[in-house]
């Protein structure tokens, strides 16, 4: 079952959990990105009041039409990537988080512009039909595009714990190859992530509960 839209949102109770997220973080360095999928375009104001300024969306239309109607905030794209929406995305975002295959690399680099952020998602566990990239095909990729971090999502799991192994190859994966941006932790393992190294985590539902 699909989660469900959120709604309902008040900027009290959604600045709280950001301060308990923070929290528990507990790593000022670690920038907490708001994912919004589930946040209908008539809530977005109030994450705003809340403080909220940096938020991702993972389907491409729908962070042109978000984007348009809440310039205020910080767009990232965190969905999987379709290279025919490079050029929808790419004059709008800071950052593109899950740069997978050459046809979408292809496309960024007809439609880059100064200031835009690049990530190489990587199939971290090396799970069969996963996005990402190999590991090993990891230096490949590199060479094409200015990438400044990686992105990598581990095996589903219940227990964070269990994701603390993927976690740390990840960071020392981006530390081999210089990259110091790394997106990984979301609602149910960011403590770990963070811990581990995340420069970024992506949070949704813990937000917004």
């Amino acid at each position: 079952m699909a989660p469900e839209l959120v709604t309902g949102l008040t900027a009290e109770r959604v600045a709280r959990n950001v301060a308990e997220v923070r929290a528990e973080i507990g790593d000022p360095g670690v920038e907490i990105l708001a994912a919004v999928k589930y946040v209908p375009l008539e809530e977005l104001g109030v994450l705003s009041e809340a403080g909220i300024r940096v938020v991702g969306e993972n389907r491409a239309q729908e962070l042109v039409r978000k984007a348009e109607a809440h310039p205020e905030f910080t767009w990232d794209f965190i969905g999987q990537l379709q290279s025919r929406k490079v050029k929808l995305i790419a004059p709008i975002v800071r950052r593109i988080h899950s740069v997978a295959s050459d046809s979408a690399i292809a496309q960024i680099e007809k439609h880059w512009r100064d200031g835009l952020e690049v990530f190489l998602q990587v199939n971290i566990a090396g799970e069969e039909g996963k996005a990402g990239v190999a590991v090993e095909d990891v230096p490949r990729y590199l060479e094409r595009l200015p990438f400044t971090g990686l992105t990598v999502m581990p095996p589903a799991t219940d227990d964070p714990e269990q994701s603390r192994q993927w976690f740390r190859r990840a960071r020392e994966l981006a530390d081999a190859h210089g990259l110091r941006g790394l997106s990984m932790g979301t609602t149910q393992d960011y403590v770990v992530a963070a811990q581990e190294g995340a420069t970024i985590v992506r949070i949704g539902h813990r937000l917004f509960r």
